[in-house]
C-alpha cells in the first residue's frame, strides 16, 4: 500500500517526467530532516499552473493566481506551487502581483530558513538556498532575508515564529526577535480568525507554555491577549497558591497540556482564572477573588468571540472557566445535585481542568478523586437513570399541561436521585402528594 510520501514522491516523477524541475518543499522537508513524519506534502515546481492541470486528471485550483494547485490523489492530496517571487504587500497577507520564476527566488519569498528547504525524493538530496540546514542543527528560527520585510508581508509570521520556536524547542535569532518586537503592535492587522488558530495551534501542539512565555518575551501577548498578559504580578494567597501569582500559575497549567489537548479544554486552562484581576480583593487579611469564575466565563465568552472561535466552542470554554471549582464541593453536595454534575456534557473535560488547576497549585486533588470515584462507583445507569415519571405520566394522572409539567418533572426527579423514591407507583404517590388534584379525579 502506497504512503503518502509514495504518492507525493510519485506527483515529483510526474512533474520530471514532463520536463520540470520539482521537489518536496516547506514544512514536509522541516519534518522529515527534524525526524518527524510530515503530516503533508508540498511539491515546488517549474511548472505553470496549467501545465499541472493537464497533466494531472483531478485537481483543484486552489489559488491559481498564485501559482497553487491542490492534486487530488486516491485517498489523499498534494499541493503543488509554481516556483514563483512575490512583489509588494499591502494587505499583510498577499502580495499585489506574484511572477513565476525559479527555486532560488521561490525560496528567498519564503518566511523562515527552516521553512525554505526543498527536497529531491528521487536523488535523497536537499536544497538549501537559504541557510535552513544549519539553522535547523542549532535550533534556530531566523526569518529569510531582512526580518522587518518578512513580517511586514504576513504579520502573522510573528506568532508563527513563537510556535515553531516552542514546538521544536528552538530559539528565534536576535534580529528576528528584535523585529517582532518592534512589529508587535501591528499583529492585530491580521485577521482575528488566522489569530485564532495560531492561538489554538500554541495551546495544543505540546509546548503551550513556553509558546505563551515567548508570547510575552516577544511583546505579542498584551495586543493578542491584554486579559492574560495582566495576569502577571496578581498575588494570591500562598496557602492555597504556593507557586505564585496568577500568570505563574496559569503558566504552570500550560506546562501540562499534551499534544492533542482539545481546542476547549486548552482554552479553559489559559482563561480559568482570568477574572482574577478584575476581582482581586481583601478580607480578614486574605487574598479574595469573589465572582471570578462567573465572570471569568462572561469575559472568555468575549475573547473566544474575538478569536472567531465557533459558538459551541466559546460556550464550552464559559462553561469550564465558570464551573471549574465546582468540584471542590462536590463531597457535600446532595446526591441529587452531585449526578447531575457528572452528567453534564462537558463533565469529562472540566474533571481534567480541576485536575490540571490543582497540579499546578498546591497538589490538592482529593476532590478530583472523589468524583472520579463516584463515576466509578455510580454508573451510568444511577447519574441518569429513566425517569419514573414523564409528562405523559402526569397527563394520565389528570393533571393539566403548562409551564409548571418542567418543575413537577425535575422535582420527582431529584427525588429519585436521592433515592427518596425507588419505583414509578412510589413516584406518583409523592407526586400526589406533592401536588394535590384540588378534588379533580385521577386516572
Amino acid at each position: 500500500m502506497q504512503t503518502l510520501r509514495d504518492k507525493a514522491t510519485g506527483v515529483v516523477c510526474r512533474l520530471r517526467e514532463a520536463g520540470f524541475q520539482a521537489y518536496f518543499a516547506g514544512g514536509c522537508v522541516r519534518d522529515q530532516l527534524l525526524g518527524r513524519e510530515p503530516l503533508d506534502y508540498d511539491i515546488a515546481t517549474s511548472a505553470p499552473p496549467s501545465r499541472v492541470q493537464e497533466l494531472f486528471p483531478h485537481t483543484v485550483p486552489v489559488g491559481i493566481q498564485f501559482g497553487v494547485i491542490l492534486v487530488l490523489l486516491e485517498g489523499a492530496q498534494v499541493e503543488v506551487a509554481t516556483f514563483r517571487s512575490d512583489g509588494i504587500y499591502l494587505d499583510g497577507r498577499h502580495p499585489v502581483t506574484v511572477h513565476f520564476s525559479n527555486a532560488e527566488a521561490d525560496a528567498r519569498r519564503r518566511d523562515f530558513t527552516i521553512n525554505g528547504l526543498f527536497f529531491d525524493p528521487v536523488s535523497a538530496r536537499v536544497i538549501d538556498h537559504v541557510g535552513g540546514e544549519a539553522d535547523l542543527r542549532a535550533g534556530i528560527v531566523r526569518a529569510i532575508g531582512d526580518p522587518r520585510a518578512r513580517l511586514g508581508e504576513d504579520r502573522l509570521r510573528m506568532i508563527r515564529a513563537v510556535r515553531f520556536a516552542a514546538r521544536f524547542g528552538f530559539e528565534i535569532d536576535a534580529a528576528t526577535t528584535a523585529a517582532i518586537r518592534s512589529e508587535a503592535p501591528t499583529v492585530t492587522e491580521v485577521a482575528w480568525e488566522r489569530i485564532g488558530e495560531e492561538i489554538v495551534k500554541l495551546l495544543t501542539e505540546g509546548a503551550a507554555r513556553r509558546a505563551f512565555e515567548l508570547l510575552g518575551s516577544a511583546s505579542l501577548l498584551q495586543p493578542i491577549l491584554p486579559e492574560v498578559a495582566a495576569l502577571a504580578g496578581v498575588a494570591q494567597s500562598p496557602d492555597y497558591h504556593p507557586e505564585g501569582d496568577v500568570l505563574v500559575h496559569t503558566l504552570l497549567l500550560l506546562e501540562r497540556l499534551p499534544a492533542g489537548t482539545t481546542e476547549t479544554l486548552a482554552l479553559g486552562g489559559l482563561l480559568h482564572d482570568v477574572a482574577k484581576p478584575e476581582c482581586a480583593g481583601e478580607r480578614d487579611g486574605r487574598i479574595t477573588f469573589y465572582g471570578h469564575c462567573e465572570r471569568g466565563a462572561e469575559m472568555a465568552l468575549e475573547i473566544c468571540r474575538r478569536l472567531r472561535r465557533s459558538r459551541d466552542v466559546g460556550e464550552r470554554v464559559a462553561y469550564l472557566v465558570k464551573n471549574h471549582l465546582r468540584l471542590v464541593q462536590a463531597a457535600d453536595m446532595r446526591p441529587a445535585t452531585l449526578k447531575r454534575m457528572l452528567r453534564e456534557d462537558g463533565f469529562t473535560e472540566l474533571l481534567e481542568l480541576a485536575r490540571l488547576d490543582a497540579l499546578a497549585s498546591n497538589g490538592n486533588l482529593r476532590h478530583v478523586e472523589f468524583c472520579k470515584a463516584k463515576l466509578e462507583e455510580l454508573g451510568t445507569e444511577a447519574i441518569k437513570p429513566e425517569p419514573f415519571v414523564r409528562g405523559r405520566d402526569l397527563i394520565a394522572m389528570g393533571y393539566e399541561p403548562g409551564p409548571q409539567f418542567a418543575k413537577m418533572l425535575e422535582a420527582v426527579e431529584t427525588a429519585q436521585l436521592d433515592g427518596e423514591i425507588r419505583s414509578r407507583e412510589e413516584a406518583k404517590a409523592w407526586v400526589r402528594e406533592r401536588y394535590p388534584l384540588a378534588g379533580r379525579g385521577e386516572t
